[in-house]
């Protein structure tokens, strides 16, 4: 199906983006594309209308709107694990399975919500004022990153998050709070993962030294484990659960989202749902061709498979997107890093590409070097509203301004003409020294994602956007992306190495690691 490509891509890498502007005085309005006030400029890739009708039918050879639908429709589509992959119903974009109440699972909690933030729930000595939510993978980063998004429209608790079993996280997390005033929810489906239950076993002793036997009190759960958290010291009734058709990373959703509803309330929690709602209806009714997760889907395979590059920097242009590039990290890198294809045999071409990334304009001042005048290409996604929320508007305006500027620089460059030209006047042998250190190459792609605001509606839409751009490429590489049994093995080891590492009988490790084990026995406590 790839080699479909290979004349474009030809063709594209003989050409350059300076040559591509010039011919198209159009090619801003032919490459960018429009779902409300979301904008998608993919004007800056490396791409022309033949190559972009060339993907649009390898995505229509590929089935993606059959799949599509198929996910929909509550079809095992998570084939490994058997499950179904639903997370679309969860803010009402698909049907749930009969008999699992959605709707009345997040009135639920988010009435548990509503009660925390007004005091009707609290602690003995007076409402909660901070909540410290321990989980790890998605259980944490989505509502981590969606609780530092919308920081000014939190009116309630302060939020705080620890996942690592580094007692590091923890530590520093709990010496600032009185955990006379503080709630602790535990976040874990199954509630047995290692790390969560580690971190949650301290908090409980936390809790238990200052308050005694109202620890449980100051104790929440998101799990489907309601016997293990009623063990754990939680009463069902503060135990919200979830389904085996929503997967860790894509649960922000769920009650996972407990957090930030308490954070941010339950009327904008439900704009959050809304803005995922709202993309789910575009990518479900509007065609390929004008399919904004499609186009960035495809975009992503013309990259990785078309034109060789590997990686993906993540830029958005916003402080309070800072988790975001983590976030699509994993949602992406967790989903589509996978070699062996939905029938068992190997993938036939590349797969998920590495994305990272880091807010503008910090990136600028570190790894941008690399971007302009590396040996390597990489394409870069930016993301931008048009408008702030601080009011500050020469702040944004400058923002915006260096978000512009960098892509501009990335696609254009400067020529040693150029920059000879910016020199002239100087000693000519300083001009002959310092004009190929000075020369930015250019011809380097990027996308910008701009949209008006960063609220909870266009937080939503921006989260659901990436999730079915994942999705649409994990059907066209033919791979399924809703399992993830490469986190696994490491887990697995972890558990039989902690004994050894106890100093109790386990299993013999390799060379390697026992030398490691003794090293690490050598060092003092």
């Amino acid at each position: 199906m790839m080699d479909t490509l290979a004349p474009h891509a030809a063709r594209m890498q003989a050409t350059s983006l300076r040559a591509l502007f010039d011919g198209d005085p159009d090619r801003f309005a032919r490459f960018s594309f429009r779902m409300d006030d979301l904008l998608v400029d993919c004007s800056k890739e490396k791409i022309d209308a033949a190559a972009l009708d060339a993907l649009l039918a390898m995505a229509r050879d590929a089935g993606i709107e059959a799949a599509r639908e198929a996910m929909v429709s509550g079809a095992k589509w998570n084939l490994t694990e058997d499950r179904a992959v639903l997370h679309m119903a969860l803010r009402g974009g698909a049907e749930a399975p009969e008999g699992d109440d959605v709707a009345g699972t997040l009135d639920r909690f988010l009435a548990f919500a509503e009660d925390v933030r007004a005091g009707r729930y609290g602690a003995a000595s007076g409402p909660f004022t901070d909540i410290v939510n321990i989980g790890i993978g998605g259980s944490d980063l989505g509502p981590a990153m969606v609780a530092r998004a919308l920081e000014p429209d939190r009116d309630g608790p302060c939020l705080h998050f620890v996942s690592n079993v580094d007692s590091a996280h923890l530590t520093d997390t709990l010496k600032a709070l009185d955990p006379a005033r503080t709630l602790v929810i535990v976040a874990s489906k199954t509630f047995t993962t290692m790390e969560t239950m580690m971190n949650a076993r301290t908090a409980r002793d936390w809790l238990r030294a200052a308050v005694g036997e109202e620890a449980g009190r100051h104790m929440a759960a998101v799990s489907t484990n309601i016997d293990g958290a009623a063990e754990f010291g939680i009463e069902a009734s503060r135990v919200f659960g979830f389904w085996d058709w929503v997967g860790g990373r894509y649960s922000v959703w769920s009650a996972i989202g407990l957090p930030v509803a308490i954070g941010i309330g339950a009327e904008d929690f439900r704009a959050f749902l809304a803005g995922a709602e709202a993309m789910d209806r575009h990518f479900r009714e509007t065609p390929p061709e004008r399919n904004l997760p499609v186009i960035l889907a495809l975009i992503g395979i013309w990259r990785r498979n078309a034109m060789g590059w590997p990686t993906v920097a993540l830029i958005p242009y916003d402080q309070r997107l800072e988790r975001f590039p983590a976030y699509v990290q994993q949602l992406d890198m967790e989903s589509n890093g996978k070699r062996t294809a939905r029938g068992g045999g190997a993938v036939g071409t590349a797969t998920g590409p590495v994305i990272w990334g880091e807010p503008g304009t910090n990136a600028q001042h570190s790894f941008f070097q690399l971007l302009h005048q590396g040996t390597d290409v990489v394409p870069v996604d930016f993301i931008a509203a048009a408008t702030s929320r601080d009011g500050a508007s020469d702040h944004h305006t400058a923002l915006l301004a260096n978000c512009l500027a960098q892509g501009q620089a990335l696609a254009f460059g400067r020529s040693e003409e150029e920059v000879r030209a910016r020199m002239a006047g100087a000693d000519p042998a300083e001009i002959d020294r310092l004009a190929p250190h000075r020369t930015f190459p250019g011809d380097r792609p990027s996308t910008t994602i701009l949209h008006r605001r960063l609220d909870p509606f266009a937080l939503g839409r921006l989260i659901a956007l990436f999730e079915h751009k994942v999705f649409v490429q994990g059907v066209i590489w033919d791979i399924d992306s809703f399992d993830q049994w490469g986190v696994e093995l490491g887990k697995e080891l972890a558990t039989a190495l902690l004994p050894v590492l106890n100093g109790e009988a386990g299993p013999d490790p390799d060379a390697s690691t026992a030398g490691l084990i003794a090293a690490i026995g050598e060092y003092d406590p």
